[in-house]
């Protein structure tokens, strides 16, 4: 998946790799615990643990995916080139095991928290997705 943003890269970059700014358009519940970011969802029944892989500012950021379920072993990936007075954002949620109905929903999903990475790059802060109960719509 790849969104352009009028943005320069180094203010996107730490939307990406830090937990302050993932809860800024992902999650409301989120908390770093020993280097890594721990996302909360639906009142703590789902908890994602990002390990950081990789992190070159303001280039690339590289989540592992940590825990149970389908996202275990899975790597959250995002790459920024600088176009212009732009970034070009390409996101991939890569080495996931199958294709399944999970699977498809993840990645519309994706859809909609790129594009919310993207308006709160811009100054449009339209806030995380994901409250801790739920879809925050």
């Amino acid at each position: 998946m790849s969104v352009s943003i009028d943005a320069l890269p180094e203010r996107v970059f730490p939307l990406a790799a830090t937990p302050r700014g993932l809860a800024r358009w992902w999650a409301t519940d989120v908390s770093e615990r020993e280097g890594r970011a721990d996302l909360g969802f639906f009142k703590g029944s789902t908890t994602y643990r990002l390990q950081p892989v990789r992190s070159v500012a303001p280039d690339a950021v590289e989540w592992r995916c940590l825990g149970e379920g389908e996202w275990t072993g899975t790597r959250l990936v995002f790459e920024l080139t600088k176009t212009d007075d732009k970034t070009r954002l390409r996101f991939t949620h890569a080495d996931w095991k199958a294709e399944t109905d999970y699977f498809i929903d993840c990645t519309a999903t994706w859809g909609e928290l790129m594009y919310r990475l993207k308006a709160t790059a811009e100054g449009k802060s339209p806030g995380p997705l994901f409250s801790a109960e739920g879809l925050a719509y």
